[in-house]
């Protein structure tokens, strides 16, 4: 049976980025279809980033040798039906300066996880030549960067994914050309670079997306960078407006000023945009914040496997136990060591929503086609969701443009138009399924 739903992961592995990836590939096979992992900077830099996920896969791996050897259900079952292509994006933003949030996840990205529990590492030097890029101007490369690379794994190196050496904007094209228009959902729970990148390579053929998921932004509640700024957002604000705009009628209206994207032109070609308009479904602090993982339950879950020899709980465990740590660390109104020390599901939220947005539509509350807009260039606002706050009419269908207007913000054919999630089947309801899904 095919999965009702194929998607594009677009990721810059924190903890909450393993959890969302271990989400998906745990999920029912007839859910979900993870057909790329692709690899963007942001919390960390892009090499630590890389090395995260190959070693979730290693570590998965081991897990269900493990689960199999103890007579448990292996679990996995979307990994198990489909192996995905692991590419690598973008290092770095479009334009202005290159942000990270080390200081909450760590250096590696995982509170140190590869120190405290180097085993469950696979070895860089065994892996990272596998997503080189082949050398330029010969047979090689120009037979490489036409397809994935499908080189068998080396010894030591999880089967479970297929590395690429073409830039994972090219792979995201790929699928989309490949497989028939409005099947394939993109999952952005990162920076969006690679994603405007590969928008603005070939707008025809990313405008065959189903829609894109983006975990992002603040609109009703302070940022977690700046007093106004969500970290997605803010560490490449340029590529955020340039994918927000794909959603306006007159995409020029919303696009960020010339010279802002450096190597990418100005405009999209009107003639490769058509009549076609990305959909997009944005879940912002307002709404992910709410749903958290509690030291309390996810302790309980996680502890007990971790004793028994439990591969994935023992590496799980690690960089859970930071991450509370970091919170009680940074954040008023935690109970040291206690129980209800919390980490937002923010990226989870987003794969939540990819398994279950259509199935339970009625219990998933969205605010359609609300004109969102990215401030890119603002000294203290840079990353700024900004939204029309006033009780002015907006102007209806044929009408001129409203006197006093500036922006054109009550237009009814300019400004962008971006689905808003404001709420869910439960805000404790998550946490439940996340850990069912990963641990059985």
């Amino acid at each position: 049976m095919a999965s009702r739903n194929k998607v594009i992961i677009d990721t810059d592995p924190g903890t909450d980025d393993v959890l969302a990836l271990l989400y998906a590939l745990s999920s029912s096979p007839e859910d979900l279809e993870v057909a790329l992992i692709s690899i963007t900077f942001g919390n960390i830099d892009v090499p630590n980033c890389l090395r995260n996920v190959v070693s979730m896969f290693h570590v998965v791996e081991k897990e269900m040798r493990w689960r199999k050897d103890n007579g448990r259900p292996e679990g996995f079952d979307a990994l198990k039906k489909s192996k995905p292509v692991v590419a690598v994006g973008a290092d770095g933003p479009l334009g202005g300066e290159r942000m990270k949030a080390a200081y909450y996840h760590g250096a590696d990205g995982l509170g140190g996880v590869h120190t405290s529990h180097p085993h469950h590492s696979s070895p860089s030097e065994t892996w990272s030549h596998l997503f080189d890029k082949p050398p330029p101007e010969t047979l090689l490369s120009s037979t490489a960067t036409k397809s994935t690379h499908s080189t068998p794994s080396p010894e030591g190196i999880s089967h479970l994914f297929t590395p690429s050496s073409s830039p994972s904007h090219l792979e995201i094209l790929e699928i989309l050309s490949r497989e028939p228009p409005n099947t394939v959902t993109i999952i952005a729970i990162g920076p969006l670079t690679t994603v405007a990148t590969a928008a603005a390579h070939s707008p025809t053929t990313f405008l065959r997306a189903r829609q894109v998921l983006v975990m992002g932004g603040a609109i009703g509640v302070p940022g977690n960078m700046t007093p106004v700024a969500e970290f997605n957002t803010i560490a490449d604000p340029v590529a955020a407006a340039r994918v927000y705009a794909l959603t306006s009628p007159e995409v020029a209206s919303t696009m960020p000023p010339p010279g802002s994207a450096v190597g990418l032109p100005d405009d999209y070609p009107s003639e490769q945009l058509g009549g076609e308009r990305l959909k997009v479904v944005k879940f912002p602090l307002d709404v992910t914040t709410r749903h958290e993982l509690r030291r309390g339950e996810s302790f309980a879950k996680i502890t007990p496997l971790a004793e028994q020899g439990s591969p994935l709980a023992e590496w799980v465990l690690a960089f859970l136990t930071a991450t509370f740590q970091k919170e009680e660390a940074l954040h008023h109104g935690h109970d040291v060591d206690g129980d209800a020390t919390h980490i937002s599901l923010h990226d989870p939220l987003c794969v939540w929503y990819a398994i279950s947005g259509e199935v339970q539509a009625g219990q998933w509350e969205l605010k359609a086609g609300e004109d969102i807009r990215v401030e890119t260039i603002g000294q203290w606002t840079r990353g700024m969701c900004v939204i029309d706050r006033r009780t002015r009419k907006r102007a209806k269908e044929g009408d001129e443009a409203v006197v006093g207007d500036m922006g054109d913000w009550l237009s009814w054919k300019k400004g962008n138009r971006i689905d808003r999630c404001v709420g869910t089947p439960g805000e404790r309801v998550l946490a439940g399924l996340l850990l069912n899904s990963i641990f059985g």
